[in-house]
């Protein structure tokens, strides 16, 4: 558009077209309702499949500790805590955590030549990735064939005696006769089997630690020892932690080995041997029950204890 003077004229803009009220602030919120409810909708199965069979499951164990139910007969009688006086009032009972104690002691060695393999393995040496398989292959093995092929292992004639004949050693000793030998070697099956899990724990945390500590480390003169010591023992402290938690409640929860090899017999019932007999052998599934639900507290009750005793604190080793 041309003006009398022969100026082109600018054209004021066009006013904006005018917005409903509300409708800046509608789409901000829904896209908060979206992003606040699609977390949970991804968590939805988890969390069916978790309660289904898991806390219904423990829920339903500690009502039936209550009670006198035979695992049999659709009526229940309600006992209130008479099941845990009895298991607190019947030593023989409690006798079985004794058993334990080979475990416990089996789980130390356990982590402490876990430890060593997985710091010596950190480090270049050769065939690391063949021994790194060997170490962890047994963890991979079922618990109903590692019952079975140390049975044999162990029987009179077995395995271990023919090599122990080739090395010229003769023993007539049967390895799962007395409840000590026994115990022993269920100890030295578990240790075998459950080595590689904590191997592959340790390498994962020793691996994570900066390089460049190593080298610094180097340059000062630092040996071997002195870089376990100063730089990966604090790394790896909360990983060491998590595998005291798990030795010890594995070892206090012990079944598979012994129940395939011995079915606790010759001294070597654990207490989940015991609490399974108590239900499908005895048909006392409500004091069974209650059994469970005391090592389930003692489980938590040692966890508690030795979260308060080493706390896990952010490691910074920079």
């Amino acid at each position: 558009m041309t003006d009398t003077t022969g100026k082109t004229a600018r054209r004021a803009p066009a006013a904006p077209a005018a917005r409903a009220p509300g409708a800046r602030g509608r789409a901000p919120r829904r896209l908060r309702l979206r992003r606040g409810v699609a977390p949970w909708l991804f968590l939805a199965a988890p969390l069916a499949l978790l309660l289904t069979f898991t806390y219904v499951p423990v829920a339903n164990m500690v009502a039936y500790s209550f009670t006198d139910w035979d695992g049999v007969s659709p009526e229940l009688g309600y006992t209130g805590a008479g099941n845990y006086v009895e298991l607190f009032t019947r030593p023989e009972l409690f006798e079985v955590f004794f058993v334990s104690g080979y475990y416990l002691a089996a789980s130390a060695v356990q982590i402490v030549v876990a430890l060593y393999f997985a710091t010596v393995l950190s480090f270049d040496v050769r065939f690391r990735n063949f021994f790194k398989g060997v170490l962890f292959f047994p963890y991979l093995i079922n618990g109903v064939a590692i019952g079975f092929v140390f049975l044999y292992f162990f029987q009179d004639g077995g395995t271990l005696d023919s090599v122990l004949s080739l090395l010229g050693v003769h023993s007539d000793h049967a390895w799962l006769g007395t409840p000590v030998s026994a115990n022993v070697s269920l100890a030295g099956v578990s240790v075998w089997r459950y080595l590689g899990l904590n191997f592959v724990l340790f390498l994962g945390a020793i691996q994570s630690i900066p390089g460049e500590l190593y080298e610094a480390a180097e340059l000062d003169g630092a040996n071997r020892w002195h870089q376990f010591r100063y730089i990966i023992a604090p790394g790896i402290r909360p990983v060491l932690s998590l595998t005291v938690i798990l030795s010890i409640s594995g070892s206090l929860s012990a079944f598979e080995v012994p129940f395939i090899m011995t079915g606790g017999a010759t001294g070597t019932e654990t207490f989940v041997i015991q609490t399974v007999k108590l239900a499908f052998q005895f048909n006392k599934t409500g004091l069974a029950s209650a059994a469970a639900v005391v090592l389930l507290l003692i489980i938590l009750a040692v966890t508690w204890v030795q979260r308060r005793l080493v706390p896990d604190d952010k490691v910074d080793l920079v």
